[in-house]
C-alpha cells in the first residue's frame, strides 16, 4: 500500500473518531430507535439525457455524443446529528460511438469528455451540530462560485473528492471551513489515467455575510498533486460579492476578487502569478445585463495562474477552448484576459412561457503577456423548467479563433428529470 494511501486511511479513521468524540461531548440522550435512521431516509433518482454536437476547424471528425446520466442516491434520516449518504452514477451511450470520450479509443473525433461508466459517486458520513459540522468520505465540494473548487456539474460525470471537512459557525454570519482532500475523482472516470489524482490538498475558506451590501470571503488553497506535480500550487485570495436594491424595480450585483499563486508541493516550476475578477450587473423586470473581466496572470510568459479543481466549464466560454491543462503553465504560459458582456431574460407571469430563460454572452480573449488576441466567442442558452420534475435546455457556443486554438462550434440539447 502506498504511503499516501496509508495516511489517507489513518486520516479517515481520525475524523471518524473525532465525530464520535464530538457526539459524546454534546449529545446526552441515548438513541431510542436506530431503525428509523434507515427506514425514514430519502431515495432520489436523477436522469439527464444530452445530445452534444462538436464541430472544430481541424483534422478531427465532427463529434456526436448521445448520452444518458442516471443517478440513484439515498440519504438516511438525521439522527442526533448523524447522517449517511450513498449515490451511484451511470453514464450510458445511446447512439453511435462518434466522439472521443478520452477512453473509448475514438481519437479521430473531437472530444466530448462523458465516458461510459458506473461508479460510486458519493459515500459519506456526516455530523451536524449548532456550532458546525463534520463530514468524511467521498462527496462533492463547491466553494464560492466554483472558480477554484467545484464538482463540474455540467458534465455527465461529477468531480468528487475523497476527503474530510470540518465547518464551524462561531458567530452569526461567520462561517469557516477546512477540507483535507487525499484523492480527486475527476470527470474522466475510473478507466482513465487522469480519472484519479492522488493528492495532499488543504482547502481553507472563511466568510462573513453580515455586511450591509454583501459577503466577504478569504481563502487559502494549498494543492499538491502527487502524480501531476506541475499542477501543485499555493493560492491565497479574498473575494467580495453582493447585491443591493436601487429601487423596487432595479437591483445591482457586483463582485471583486483577487488572488495570488505560486508553485506548491514538489512542483518543478518556479513562478508567481495573480488573479483578478470584477463583475457588475443590473436587473429589472426579468432582464439582467452584465459585464465581467477575469485576469489569469502569467509570470513573464514562463508559467500562468492555474485552477485545476475548478468547475471550468462555467468560465472563459462554454466552448471550453481554454480548458487544456486547466490553464496549467504547460499549456497557456502567457496567461489569459477575458472581457465578457451578458444579457439574460426570464419570462415573468403565469403563462406557458413563464420561467423561460434566454441568455447571450460575448467573450473577448487576450493574453496577459504580449497582449495577444486569442479570439472571441458567443454563448447562447434557452432553458425552461417544465414542471416540478422536468427541465429542458438548448445551449450553444461559437468560438472564433485568432491566435489560440481553432474555430469551434458546440451545441447541447438536454432534458433532465429529478425525483
Amino acid at each position: 500500500m502506498k504511503k499516501s494511501s496509508r495516511n489517507s486511511l489513518m486520516t479517515f479513521g481520525a475524523v471518524i473518531c473525532s465525530i464520535s468524540i464530538l457526539h459524546t461531548s454534546v449529545v446526552a440522550e441515548e438513541i431510542d430507535n436506530l431503525g428509523d435512521f434507515f427506514t425514514k431516509g430519502d431515495l432520489s433518482l436523477n436522469l439527464r439525457y444530452r445530445l452534444e454536437l462538436v464541430d472544430q476547424d481541424n483534422a478531427l471528425e465532427d463529434a456526436t455524443a448521445s448520452t444518458l446520466l442516471t443517478k440513484l442516491g439515498y440519504k438516511t434520516a438525521t439522527y442526533q446529528g448523524f447522517q449517511a449518504g450513498l449515490e451511484f452514477t451511470n453514464t450510458a451511450r445511446l447512439g453511435p460511438n462518434d466522439f472521443n470520450s478520452t477512453v473509448n479509443g475514438q481519437a479521430g473525433f473531437s472530444v466530448v469528455p462523458d465516458p461510459e461508466l458506473t461508479e460510486v459517486n458519493q459515500a459519506y458520513l456526516s455530523y451536524k451540530h449548532k456550532m458546525g459540522s463534520l463530514k468524511a468520505g467521498r462527496y462533492g465540494i463547491n466553494l464560492d462560485n466554483q472558480r477554484f473548487v467545484g464538482t463540474v456539474g455540467f458534465r455527465q460525470n461529477d468531480q468528487t473528492f475523497d476527503a474530510f471537512t470540518g465547518t464551524v459557525t462561531p458567530a452569526k454570519d461567520l462561517t469557516a471551513s477546512y477540507s483535507y482532500v487525499y484523492n480527486v475523482n475527476t470527470i474522466f472516470g475510473k478507466d482513465s489515467p487522469n480519472g484519479d489524482r492522488d493528492s495532499n490538498i488543504h482547502l481553507l475558506n472563511a466568510s462573513y455575510a453580515g455586511l450591509p451590501f454583501g459577503k466577504i470571503t478569504a481563502y487559502a488553497y494549498l494543492m499538491e498533486f502527487n502524480d501531476t506535480q506541475t499542477l501543485s500550487n499555493n493560492t491565497f485570495g479574498i473575494r467580495f460579492a453582493g447585491k443591493t436594491k436601487v429601487s423596487n424595480q432595479i437591483k445591482v450585483g457586483y463582485t471583486l476578487e483577487y488572488a495570488s499563486q505560486s508553485e506548491g508541493g514538489d512542483s518543478p516550476l518556479d513562478y508567481s502569478a495573480d488573479y483578478f475578477h470584477g463583475a457588475a450587473n443590473v436587473s429589472t423586470r426579468g432582464l439582467t445585463v452584465g459585464v465581467a473581466y477575469e485576469f489569469l496572470g502569467s509570470d513573464e510568459g514562463t508559467a500562468s495562474f492555474a485552477t485545476p479543481l475548478a468547475t471550468l466549464h462555467k468560465f472563459n466560454g462554454w466552448a471550453d477552448v481554454f480548458l487544456g491543462g486547466t490553464l496549467s503553465p504547460a499549456n497557456l504560459t502567457n496567461g489569459l484576459q477575458d472581457l465578457s458582456f451578458s444579457a439574460a431574460y426570464k419570462v415573468p407571469g403565469e403563462t406557458a412561457l413563464a420561467g423561460l430563460v434566454l441568455k447571450v454572452i460575448y467573450h473577448d480573449f487576450r493574453s496577459d503577456v504580449g497582449d495577444i488576441d486569442y479570439g472571441s466567442e458567443w454563448d447562447l442558452l434557452i432553458s425552461k423548467k417544465i414542471n416540478k420534475y422536468l427541465s429542458a435546455s438548448i445551449k450553444a457556443a461559437f468560438y472564433s479563433a485568432d491566435s489560440f486554438g481553432v474555430d469551434t462550434d458546440k451545441i447541447w440539447l438536454t432534458i433532465a428529470a429529478k425525483f
